[in-house]
């Protein structure tokens, strides 16, 4: 079974697993404030909403059709809740190759939450997760150059840069090209 996989019942952040490993907490003040667990149909709304903002948008692009659930199948995907409520959505591809595995993590988060560190505290988990639980060497993210909060966020965790990789993407009706930061971590850095 997937770790946290859509229709599974596992919750990432302190709570019983399924197969009944734990996760291991990031500092918090009030760790019971934030809480992964796979996205239910009843997030939808909320998280097309969220990834509607601009601020989200800017990074994120419009969402795909099939959002959250059909656009990126071999993702698996969390909702990030804050006090009850749907804050964002976290989620992790891994490399099966024994010869290249690792994993890789991307999210957003509601703006009217940045700067509050719900961001590197979910990004914490799941690196613990992927690291203690899945036996990840090697965990990837790759912001954009020009969102130095995300870069900051992650480097709050252990993330440290690796490499610009010029003309990475190119945001939904953009003419020019963005680079991307290629960051890592690696369990012995941790």
């Amino acid at each position: 079974m997937r770790i946290g996989g859509r229709g599974s019942c596992e919750r990432l952040g302190g709570e019983a697993l399924c197969d009944h490993r734990r996760i291991a907490r990031t500092a918090s003040s009030d760790p019971h404030r934030l809480i992964l667990r796979p996205i239910a149909k009843a997030d939808e709304a909320a998280l097309l909403r969220i990834h509607g903002t601009p601020d989200v948008v800017r990074w994120w692009d419009v969402p795909d059709e099939g959002f959250p659930w059909s656009d990126e199948p071999e993702s698996t995907r969390l909702t990030i809740e804050v006090d009850g409520a749907v804050a964002g959505m976290i989620q992790f591809w891994e490399e099966q190759s024994l010869k290249y595995r690792h994993a890789t993590i991307d999210l957003f988060l509601d703006p009217a939450l940045h700067g509050r560190g719900f961001g590197s505290e979910a990004v914490g988990r799941v690196v613990r997760h992927l690291i203690d639980d899945r036996g990840h060497h090697r965990i990837t993210i790759d912001p954009s150059t020009e969102n130095a909060a995300a870069i900051r966020s992650y480097e709050k965790v252990g993330f440290r840069p690796v490499g610009v990789m010029r003309r990475y993407e190119r945001p939904f009706g953009a003419e020019r090209w963005r680079d991307g930061l290629l960051m890592e971590l690696l369990a012995e850095d941790d």
